[in-house]
This record gives structure tokens, sequence and C-alpha cells, in this order.
């Protein structure tokens, strides 16, 4: 398939919703208001009393110096592409480099993210119960990215339920011509879009909003819970599930 295929279309969502586990604590060097291009000297300077520096920061060199942000809230978009592994594979990325997956309203970064918790908890056999306190990220896009709207969730191999390989490879190919990334119906939710971006300078203004506990039923997630408030709202099953 090839990527000439696609339309690049400009989009824009000030709005836009990414939920992510709590477990990562900011990483202080993006978060700094220092300019990144003098990050380099500023490694060099803290690894002298920071032997560990680089487990933290990640693999920088996979960002490019321009495409780099800094300052409150950088992390959030700065570490999904510098903290990368093969061992976690996405719908447009191998794992060898990173995608900056975000839905347009919180309902799809939540149909999202629990099919794929829902996928680990029945992999490793967890009991039922409330799990895995998560994240809400608020955040503005914006980008012209290839726009895979007219494909058919379910029928083109790019959005299938499992197996991304199409779409990895469509990924892989985009990436390396310096394409900013893709826009595609979401395959959890109906109706609704998704983005995958490139490049961490596609987000801004990332503002952390509500902690999220998940509840497993033994068979799927069916409750959320808001951590500040302690509401508990169920989840009904997404049309065409």
């Amino acid at each position: 398939m090839s990527s000439g295929e696609f339309p690049i279309a400009p989009v824009a969502w000030p709005a836009a919703v990414r939920i992510i586990r709590s477990a990562f604590p900011p990483i202080d060097l993006f978060e700094d208001i220092a300019d990144p291009a003098d990050w380099p000297l500023l490694i060099s300077a803290e690894m002298k009393t920071n032997p560990r520096l680089m487990e933290t920061i990640g693999n920088l060199d996979l960002v490019p110096p321009g495409r780099r942000v800094s300052g409150p809230g950088a992390s959030l978009l700065m570490a999904p592409f510098t903290h990368v592994s093969q061992d976690r594979p996405s719908r447009f990325s191998d794992g060898s480099y990173g995608v900056l997956y975000v839905g347009d309203v919180f309902e799809t970064a939540l149909f999202e993210t629990i099919h794929h918790h829902a996928r680990f908890m029945a992999r490793t056999n967890e009991p039922p119960g409330w799990s895995s306190q998560f994240r809400e990220i608020l955040l503005s896009i914006q980008g012209s990215l290839h726009d895979l709207r007219g494909e058919t969730v379910g029928a083109s191999p790019l959005l299938l339920g499992q197996g991304y390989e199409a779409g990895q490879a469509l990924g892989a190919r985009l990436r390396a011509a310096g394409a900013d990334g893709v826009v595609y119906p979401s395959v959890r939710r109906p109706g609704a879009e998704c983005v995958g971006l490139f490049w961490p300078d596609l987000a801004r203004d990332p503002v952390q909003g509500r902690h999220l506990d998940y509840h497993w039923d033994g068979e799927r997630v069916d409750l959320y819970r808001e951590a500040g408030t302690g509401k508990v709202f169920r989840i009904g099953e997404p049309a065409g599930s």
C-alpha cells in the first residue's frame, strides 16, 4: 500500500484527550525551561553526578533537536518518543520509534485504553477488581496529517481489531519520509477519531486532568472511577463491538 494513496489534511483539535498510566513521574530535563538545544551540555554535566540519568531520559536521539519540546508538561509529550521498545509495538509502530496517540474526546481515549488494559488483565489472569490508576491528559494538537478516515474499520488492513502489520509498515514509511503522522477512525469507538503523531512538537499545552481507576470484572473493563471524587461510571459496550 503506497502512502501516496492518502491525502494530507490539516487537523487541529484544541481539546484532545490522552489517557496514560500514572506510574511514570515527570522527567526533570524535559520539564525545565532550558532550550532543548542546550540539553546535550546539561546532560553531560548532570551525568557526572547521576550516571543513571539516561535511563530516566531515554533515547533522546530518536527526536531531532528541532522537534523537541520543553517546559511544564513536556514529559507527557517527550516520553512516548524517548522511551520505546520493540516489546511494546502499536498500531503504527513496531516499537523502534514512538507515536503519540490521542483521541478526539474523552470517551474515545477511554475506549482505546480499556481495550488494551482488558487484554493485559486477561493475558495475566488477573482476578476481578479495581486496578491500575490512569491519568487523563488534556492537550491541543495541530498538524498536517495523512488522512486515513476514508478507510473502513474492520475491513481495511490498517484498522483491524488485531494485527498491526499493515499499519506499522505504513507508519515506518511515512515517518521515514518526514510525515507528521496520521488521523484515522477509532477502532474501539465507532464514529470517533484518533491521531498518531510522529513528533512531540505537534502537541502542546498538556494539562493533567482526572485520575481514573479501571474496574476489571473478569471479562472486560466495566467501570471507571474518578479517584478525586469517588464517582463511579458504568462503561457500555461500544456499538459494533
